[in-house]
């Protein structure tokens, strides 16, 4: 289960991202997230995927 909190959701994410995965991609295929929703959560807090760091900044 994600988070639903926005911060939290970014905190969360990046973790993920930093640890576990070599792309958002694969974030999403594994953990059967939809990748548009996700950003979308996200960007409602300023949040947007950067892939040269593979982070949300």
């Amino acid at each position: 289960m994600i988070p639903q909190d926005p911060a939290m959701l970014l905190s969360f994410v990046n973790m993920k991202l930093r640890d576990d995965y070599a792309s958002l991609d694969d974030l999403c295929d594994d953990l059967d997230l939809d990748r548009a929703d996700l950003e979308a959560r996200l960007a409602s807090i300023g949040a947007v995927y950067d892939p040269e760091h593979n982070c949300f900044r």
